[in-house]
């Protein structure tokens, strides 16, 4: 019996491709975010938003995504992740949602970007709202 040796080459390659996987679905698992310096940050996998806290519009809880197209991202059981264009006024849209059975948060900043997002734990959006609000609600009762 003869047996045939795989060349070192498929193997180092199908193992670079499981760890790409992997780190894919690691980065990609959940959303990051972080409030400081003025700004809030959110981070999922290769898509990230910076936003000035200053320039937040307006901002509420909404129990469903409205109709938009697909520009990249992704949609994997409650998972919905990418930008979007909105059908309605053809603007960018940037989603970051772990759970689409929960409340999102839709937040409109420079008077027509929008971002909608929210997390697993639906304690940690609205702690994440709450925060928002009380920085928009200080910036509208700030005389400067």
């Amino acid at each position: 019996m003869n047996r045939k040796k795989r060349h070192w080459l498929w193997n180092a390659l199908i193992v670079l491709t499981l760890v790409a996987c992997a780190f894919a679905f690691a980065v990609h698992y959940k959303n990051w975010h972080k409030i400081e310096k003025g700004e809030f940050r959110i981070l999922s996998g290769i898509y990230y938003q910076k936003i000035p806290l200053p320039t937040i519009d307006s901002i509420e809880l909404v129990d469903k995504l409205p109709e938009m197209e697909r520009s990249n991202g992704f949609s994997w059981m409650v998972k919905e992740k990418g930008v979007f264009k909105d059908s309605l006024t053809q603007t960018k849209v940037y989603v970051f949602v772990d759970d689409l059975r929960q409340q999102k948060i839709r937040l409109v900043h420079q008077d027509s970007l929008k971002v909608y997002l929210n997390f697993k734990d639906s304690l940690e959006t609205q702690k994440v709202f709450q925060t928002l609000k009380q920085e928009l609600l200080a910036k509208l009762n700030d005389p400067n």
